[in-house]
C-alpha cells in the first residue's frame, strides 16, 4: 500500500491552517493592548448579537469549552464588563448581557479586529471576498455532514 503524500504547497487544509493561525496572532496582536484575548472579545461580539446567551451557547459560539467559557464569564462579571442574574430565570440558564461598560470595550475591540480584516482582505475584490466566503462555507458544511 503506498501513502499519498500532502504537497503542503498545494493543500487547502494546511493553507487554511497557516491563514487562521496568521488570522490568530494578528487579531491577538491587536487585542492584547485592550487587555483581551481573541476569546473574550469572541464573547463580547456574541453577546452584542446574542443578547441574552447561555453559557453554553457562548462556549459554541467561541470555540472554547463550557467550563473555559464560564471562567470567563465570571472574570467579565467581576469586571463589571457582563451582568447575569443570580438565580437562574427558568431552567439552569443564566443569561448574559453587556453592561455599558461591556458595550464600550467591545466598540474598541471591534474597530481593531475590523482593521485585521481589512488588512487580511485588502487585495482580493469584493467578487473574491464573495466566492471566498462561499467556499469556505461550503468547507464548513461538508465537514459537518460528513
Amino acid at each position: 500500500m503506498t501513502q499519498e503524500a500532502i504537497d503542503l504547497d498545494t493543500s487547502l487544509g494546511y493553507l487554511l491552517k497557516e491563514a487562521a493561525s496568521a488570522l490568530r496572532a494578528t487579531m491577538e496582536d491587536v487585542l492584547r493592548p485592550l487587555g483581551m484575548t481573541i476569546t473574550h472579545y469572541s464573547c463580547l461580539e456574541l453577546l452584542a448579537q446574542r443578547p441574552g446567551s447561555s453559557n453554553s451557547d457562548l462556549a459554541r459560539g467561541a470555540f472554547v469549552t463550557r467550563q473555559s467559557m464560564n471562567v470567563l464569564l465570571q472574570s467579565l462579571e467581576r469586571d463589571g464588563v457582563v451582568e447575569r442574574p443570580a438565580t437562574a430565570p427558568s431552567g439552569k440558564v443564566l443569561p448574559t448581557r453587556l453592561t455599558d461598560k461591556g458595550r464600550r470595550d467591545l466598540a474598541a475591540a471591534s474597530a481593531a479586529v475590523r482593521s485585521v480584516e481589512r488588512r487580511m482582505l485588502g487585495g482580493m475584490t469584493d467578487a473574491e471576498q464573495a466566492a471566498a466566503r462561499i467556499a469556505l462555507r461550503s468547507m464548513v458544511q461538508a465537514l459537518r455532514e460528513g
